[in-house]
This record gives structure tokens, sequence and C-alpha cells, in this order.
């Protein structure tokens, strides 16, 4: 392989003792997971920390040694990357170490650069692998943060921004650790070639029109030149932002509870407008990531404060960025992922026990009061239809004495106008028969409506139940 590096060893003391003490460390002070991921890419880095581990699963038994597993995501960027995948599986095998391959795609035109869309696209991928609890340990070091930090203050990030990449952070149901923070990569390459490691150079590493690449290979040398110890002052200066950012995010979670609107997951119009605007933005951003929705820019941010905070009770402001949407209902305050495309007009034949409805929108099914399924036949032989947004109709829920307009049950229900045409209306006929999971409109069948996998209604839907990229690299 042409971008194969092999580095010989070199005899003395054990190598890496230190790298070792402090990934023991790291890993006992957490609480015991089923399994143990390595991000393993196949560069030096990753290859480093792989083999750390491989070599202490002994030591770290049970909470390690039983579950220890690697993952190696392939971007599909680079015409070499099956070869890269070829090496990541040999190596592990030769360590007894289980590798997981995933192949993600990077989506064009998403408004991120290459680096951020890149990187979304693979930590989504590690969080579908995690099960609860699971760690997934990367290599990121020293170099690595004080290069985040760089890039924070060149985008002007708040201090959460400027505490870039944490020991320790949530990541889907588990854990993203990144043991070898407080090293250097001198560090890692030192103990990399007393093994006599091989891994895998990555061309794009050297693309000098890649933000990261350019700072590494052209700003760094220079501020070294300057300040020997700059990457390690950026480092440390990232720690004291992350603290700062640590007690903010303790402060607006404090408030969280008196600030709660009157849907699950809401926050009160009024009570964030009785804050003052730099506790306001922090209670925002500390809601929005609890949702595990991706963060406001400082743009979007403002806009949520000045225009969906002070929007009449009656209006619907909509305040939205690539993942997120923030809405305004009555003094409520939503944030939910993006609702798909309106389904105005569409018209669905439902003749199957459940019904698929298009993507985003969920699923349907009949049940009985047990919750067992029933036919759409067994209300009409001819089946059932499912529409969308239609105008004028009236319904008489269970109990009720009269047909209602929909719009008055709608707004005494509490359902947002941007939602209601979302709402499936199944029909018997040309006969309403009942609308979402909200209401059967014919007394006569002692039936319900199932209406599951629309995650974007949390919260808000009264028959329904309730409902991110960490930081860094």
């Amino acid at each position: 392989m042409a971008d194969r590096q092999t580095c010989g060893a070199e005899p003395g003391a054990e190598p890496g003792a230190h790298l070792a003490r402090h990934l023991l460390g790291l890993i006992a002070s957490l609480p015991a997971a089923r399994r143990c991921w390595i991000g393993y890419s196949g560069g030096c880095d990753s290859t480093v920390l792989l083999d750390l581990a491989a070599g202490l699963r002994g030591r770290l038994a049970p909470t390690l040694a039983p579950t220890l597993a690697a993952v190696h995501i392939d971007h599909g960027l680079n015409p070499a990357s099956s070869q890269w995948a070829e090496h990541c599986q040999a190596r592990c095998a030769a360590l007894g170490v289980p590798l997981v391959q995933r192949r993600v795609k990077v989506p064009a035109g998403s408004g991120q650069g290459p680096e951020a869309a890149a990187r979304t696209a693979r930590y989504a991928a590690l969080a579908e692998l995690l099960d609860p609890g699971d760690l997934l340990l990367t290599a990121h070091h020293r170099d690595d943060q004080a290069e985040t930090l760089l890039l924070a203050l060149l985008r002007g990030s708040g201090v959460r921004g400027l505490g870039a990449m944490r020991a320790v952070s949530p990541l889907g149901p588990g854990y993203l650790v990144r043991p070898l923070l407080p090293f250097p990569r001198a560090d890692l390459l030192a103990y990399a070639q007393a093994r006599g490691l091989a891994w895998v150079e990555d061309p794009s590493n050297l693309d000098l029109d890649l933000d990261r690449n350019w700072l590494r290979h052209r700003l760094m040398p220079l501020l070294a030149e300057r300040w020997p110890a700059a990457g390690q002052t950026l480092a440390r200066g990232a720690g004291h932002c992350a603290e700062a950012a640590g007690l903010v995010d303790r402060m607006a979670a404090e408030h969280g509870p008196r600030l709660a609107g009157q849907r699950p997951g809401t926050l009160t119009v009024t009570g964030l407008r009785g804050l003052d605007g730099p506790l306001c933005r922090a209670v925002l951003r500390h809601w929005i990531g609890a949702l595990g929705l991706p963060p406001p820019d400082s743009k979007n941010l403002a806009r949520v404060m000045d225009e969906a905070l002070t929007a009449r009770p009656d209006a619907s402001p909509l305040v939205a960025w690539s993942g997120c949407e923030v809405r305004r209902y009555r003094d409520d305050l939503f944030a939910l992922v993006p609702l798909p495309r309106s389904p105005v007009g569409l018209e669905l034949d439902w003749r199957g026990p459940e019904l698929d409805l298009p993507p985003g929108l969920g699923r349907l099914a009949l049940v009985d009061a047990a919750g067992h399924p029933i036919s759409p036949q067994a209300i009409d032989p001819a089946g059932l239809r499912v529409r969308f947004g239609v105008p004028g109709l009236n319904c008489r829920p269970a109990g009720g004495v009269h047909h209602r307009p929909l719009k008055h049950l709608y707004q005494e229900a509490g359902i947002p106008p941007w939602l209601r045409p979302y709402q499936p209306l199944v029909f018997a006929g040309e006969r309403l028969f009942a609308v979402a999971d909200l209401w059967v409109c014919e007394a006569n069948f002692p039936v319900r409506l199932a209406w599951t996998a629309h995650p974007w209604t949390a919260g808000i839907l009264p028959a329904t139940g309730s409902p991110g990229v960490p930081p860094g690299v």
C-alpha cells in the first residue's frame, strides 16, 4: 500500500506508559459499559489508541476486556478507501479485536462545509451503532483541541464553542470518550514509532483548502515558533471555556422547571421574556440541546428572541436552521425536527391492517379498546381513505352531542395551526370517521386510531407520547 507508514521500534522503557495510565484511569472512572468501541480510521492516532486499548484488556476487566470492539467509518470520499478498510480489518484481526465497518454518504449542498458534512455523517452513523451506556473512544489529542479552539474563535463561537472538545460527552444513547486529549500529537507518534505500528495516510490531510489542515500546517507552526507552548496553552484555554460553559449550563438548567410551557418539552414565552438577554439566550441554547436538536448559531438565536418571543399570541412565527425548527403557539415555544413536506391534497387507500404514511408522517393502525388490531374493512367493506388538510369538516367526538367544526375542536385541544395540515383524516366513504389519534367521529364504533412513528409531534398532540453531534472534530 503506497500510503502506508511503518516505523521501527526503539529500545528502552515501555513506550507510552503515561498514555496507558491515563486511559486506564479515565475508563475506570466511568460507569461500567457493556461494550467499548474504538473509533478506528486506520490513521496514526487511532492506530495508537487501538493498540493501547488492546494491550490493556486484561487490566480493564470486566469493564472493557470482554467488550472491546472497533468501528471503521468509510466516507467514500477517496478512491483508496476500500484499501484502508482492508488494512483496518487486517490490523484488528491481528489484535483479536472485532471490527464493524460502516459506509456513509456525505450529503452535498447541506449548507455545511465538506469537513462539517463528513463529521455530521460520521457521528450520526456512530450514534446509531451505540447501545445504551456504550462507550466510543476516539483518538483526539491536544493538538486537535488547540485547532478546534482556533476554528471556534474564527467562527465567533460563544463560550460553549470555545470549550472545544470534552473528554466525555453524550453521543446518542452512549458516551463519546476522548482519553488522549491531554497529550500532544508528538507523544502518539513516538508511541507508534516505538511499537513499530503501521498506519495509512489520508492524502486529504494535506489539502490546504480545508480549514483545519491550513491551521495545522501553516498557522500552528508559526505560533509554535513564536510561542513554543502554544498548543498546550490553547488547549488549557479551551478547558477554562469548558468550565465556564458548564456553569452557564447549570444556571440555565436551574431555570428550566419554572419556565416549562403548557405542553411537554415547551417553554413559556412569558417566562422567557422576563429574563435578561444573556440568561434568556443561555436557557434557549440549553433547552434546544436537551431536546437533542442541533444548536442555533448566534444569528438564528437572535431571530428566536426577536421574532418568536415578541410575536402576537395568534401569530405563527418560524425560525429554522439545519435539523431544527422553533415555532410558537399561544404562550408555548416549541423546538422540533423540521416538519416534512405538506401532505395537503394527498389521498391514500387503506385496506391492510396498518398504513405507512409518506416519509416523516408515521404509521396508522386501527385498534380496539384492548389494543388489538382491527381491519379497515370492519369499518367499511370498501376500505378506508386517508386525506390531509380537507377544509370545512365537522366531527362529533365520542361523548359529544353535536357535530362541531374541526377548526373549533383543534383550537380547544390546543393543536397548533402549523400542525393541523399533517393530521391524517380517515374517511369511510365520504364520511369523516376519525381525526388522527385525537377523535373517532362515529360513536357506534368502539375503536381508536393509533398513530405512531412521528416524533416531530413530541409534546404537541394530547393523545401521543413525548418525542444530536458532540463538539469537536
